[in-house]
């Protein structure tokens, strides 16, 4: 199997530790250990004493009942039955598109995206039909275009919702109508939600398993639970051939997850109020000062990000997204993601959810470099 390097990853693996000042991160301020505990109102010491006690098996091979159950108490009408829990949401999504998506189907995919949604089903002979997302159209998905896209040979549309790298959030209306144009032609929706779970209105976000039978759900710890250490994401859908089908790959490729990882996400989930009670309020602060900046900042734009915890900022400097990206690095200790990681050239991706103080500081000198280009 040929695929194209994974850009973004690539990127990270390395510059991340190089910085000093983060604005690369995707994840809401990572937890500790004791941190989580202390949230979760549990007793450390008992606690460990617990995971002491944990035996080093396989463990539950298709996840516990604690973490299935905590898993779909993130949607309205999913049972733990519809959960398949998976090694993070890259082991998720991979696994939903080697198991469906075969050489000669097309698959109609959003982009800016992560590139495992397009990069993945290209790299097994599908055809990959970019819908692409625009400044101009506050990058939301063009219905129109969709439907032009769409036809009877499309296995699969793939969003990502909210959108990675700009923070943008498909409102219900608008995927209801995606639903009506997979409905048309018989394809899947395979609807990347790791961002997916705290809004800004506090209301509840809705998944595309809540609107389409053969809506399919990607998530995982990493994001809004503040727990990239742990390793576990998850595949959720109501549509029993996707399930079984699934879940015969994964003896191949996952067998199971880990059983600290299982514990410690049941807990997380268990108390998802409180996790996300501390997440929201870093999101908020932090957003507000993101916006701030760019507003006070002549040389940058962006369309707010309403949704996640990144957001994709536009300079206007006649310099690369990846030599400005390095200049920023090396001169100012700042990292971020350049734009073309994304295919999206003259922008940087921004994560705002991390430290509070150094978002701050390093937004300082992304202005401080862009007065002096």
């Amino acid at each position: 199997m040929k695929i194209r390097p994974f850009k973004v990853e690539q990127w990270m693996n390395e510059w991340e530790t190089k910085a000093v000042y983060n604005l690369g991160e995707t994840c809401i301020d990572s937890l500790r250990v004791d941190e989580l505990l202390n949230l979760c109102g549990v007793d450390a010491g008992e606690y460990l004493r617990k995971l002491g006690g944990a035996r080093m098996s396989y463990g539950h091979i298709e996840g516990s009942p604690e973490l299935r159950q905590g898993i779909a108490s993130l949607y309205r009408d999913i049972s733990a039955e519809d959960v398949i829990p998976t090694h993070g949401a890259i082991g998720a999504n991979y696994q939903v598109i080697m198991t469906l998506v075969e050489p000669g189907d097309n698959v109609v995919c959003v982009k800016p995206t992560y590139q495992q949604h397009y990069s993945i089903p290209e790299s097994i002979g599908a055809e990959v039909r970019p819908l692409q997302l625009t400044y101009a159209g506050k990058f939301l998905p063009n219905l129109d275009e969709l439907n032009r896209l769409a036809n009877r040979n499309t296995k699969m549309i793939t969003i990502n919702n909210p959108n990675n790298p700009t923070g943008s959030w498909i409102p219900d209306e608008m995927t209801k109508e995606i639903v009506k144009t997979a409905e048309r032609v018989g394809a899947y929706v395979l609807s990347d939600e790791v961002y997916r779970g705290i809004s800004e209105d506090g209301e509840y976000m809705t998944s595309i398993v809540d609107l389409y039978d053969k809506g399919i759900s990607v998530g995982s710890m990493s994001k809004i639970f503040s727990l990239a250490g742990l390793r576990l994401g998850w595949i959720t859908t109501k549509d029993a051939n996707v399930k079984n089908a699934c879940l015969a790959r994964r003896d191949y490729d996952t067998i199971s997850c880990g059983v600290l990882d299982d514990m410690l996400s049941a807990l997380a989930l268990k108390h998802k109020d409180s996790v996300f009670k501390r997440n929201k309020s870093i999101l908020d602060g932090n957003r507000a000062v993101l916006d701030k900046w760019v507003r006070e900042t002549p040389q940058a734009e962006y369309v707010r990000p309403v949704a996640g915890t990144v957001a994709l900022v536009y300079y206007k400097k006649n310099i690369s997204s990846r030599e400005f990206a390095v200049r920023l690095l090396k001169e100012k200790g700042v990292l971020v993601t350049p734009g073309e990681c994304f295919d999206m050239e003259g922008s940087i991706r921004v994560g705002y959810a991390y430290d509070s103080k150094r978002l701050q500081t390093g937004l300082e000198k992304i202005g401080e470099l862009l007065r002096e280009i």
